[in-house]
């Protein structure tokens, strides 16, 4: 579940950010690292072992485990493709999958290993649904109602004011991305355009866009997306990837994003390129065996992961933020002054 947090809110884009005084005055300057070692234990945030994916892979050549654990995403985000996947790991369909495409600076991507071949494609349970192609993106309306119930289940006693704050920063979002605003001063920071939309945000835990009437999950190093065909297909959650190079930020709203990677992307993103169309294998061989992708809330207790994320509604995280935009640790010479939202990883950790 999200986190909600009014006062300290954060949204982040292109930041060109100045340090405060007041972290000028905390003596030498610690690094990002070492800023979400220092937060405090109440600026952390319990992820729901119902969002949490696990995936197994085959040992690799040396005879060591792989797992791979995937973050989905909460309402109102992808919900359709969501709702599918967790049915799918439900129904044990991806045992048995394989990593079949790894493109260099791209994504690896991974399936039924026969879906091209309709005598021997697996079939999908009759519970996962098509997803319009409108579901891309949520309404401004549909992520305040979100909040709302995200509010409401936290019980928060100012729940009338952090109401009123939400619907009154969405109806600014709306009026900067609309107007085509660069620059806009806010109590963290500067927050400007990107490059592939209007507005750029980092609310409750995840990289998202706006153009004034939807939002929108981004792409970025380990976002987990739904692979489809030509349109109008959209994917069903059966075919995933999750991208291993540079953010490909213009799939945004193009295909559906769902999640992201964790803990275990190096098991993804050190196997071996495919040497075929697109990065896919041409062999069989090489294609990486799927042991099981479960929901961790379907293991047995005692193999159930448990994670946290920095909540980005806090002081540690808009400290973390500025200090990636203006490095003054003693390696950096010249700070950067900005940086773009794929440049911020929101912090996650195992809970201690």
């Amino acid at each position: 579940m999200m986190k909600y947090a009014p006062r300290a809110r954060f949204l982040a884009c292109l930041l060109t950010l100045a340090p405060s005084a007041a972290v000028q005055a905390q003596g030498p300057a610690l690094s990002p690292a070492e800023i979400v070692q220092a937060a405090p234990q109440s600026d952390w945030i319990d992820i729901p072992a119902s969002d949490l994916l696990v995936m197994t892979l085959a040992p690799d050549a040396e005879g060591k485990p792989r797992r791979v654990v995937i973050q989905l995403l909460p309402p109102p985000f992808s919900q359709g493709w969501v709702s599918n996947i967790r049915a799918l790991a439900q129904a044990r369909w991806y045992d048995g999958a394989v990593i079949n495409r790894v493109q260099d600076n791209y994504v690896v991507q991974w399936g039924d290993p026969h879906a091209e071949d309709a005598a021997r494609a697996r079939p999908v349970p009759a519970t996962v649904r098509p997803v319009p192609r409108s579901d891309y993106e949520a309404s401004l309306d549909a992520v305040a109602d979100a909040m709302t119930r995200t509010i409401a289940a936290d019980g928060l006693a100012d729940f009338s004011e952090s109401l009123a704050s939400e619907q009154k920063e969405a109806a600014r979002i709306a009026e900067l991305a609309m107007a085509g605003s660069r620059t806009e001063k806010a109590p963290n920071g500067w927050h400007e355009r990107d490059a592939f939309a209007p507005w750029v945000e980092i609310r409750q835990g995840w990289p998202l866009a706006s153009d004034g009437e939807h939002m929108w999950p981004v792409h970025c190093y380990a976002t987990v997306g739904v692979g489809r065909g030509m349109a109008p297909d959209t994917g069903t959650g059966a075919e995933l990837y999750a991208v291993i190079g540079h953010a490909p930020r213009h799939l945004d709203r193009n295909v559906a994003v769902v999640g992201r990677v964790i803990e275990g992307i190096e098991q993804l993103s050190t196997l071996p390129r495919g040497t075929g169309p697109l990065g896919f294998y041409e062999r069989e061989a090489q294609q990486v065996p799927i042991l099981s992708i479960r929901t961790a809330s379907d293991l047995p207790a005692r193999e159930q992961p448990s994670f946290q994320y920095l909540s980005t509604e806090s002081e540690s995280f808009a400290r973390y933020v500025n200090t990636r935009a203006n490095r003054s640790d003693p390696f950096f010479e010249v700070p950067a002054g900005g940086a773009d939202v794929c440049s911020m990883p929101v912090p996650t950790r195992r809970k201690p």
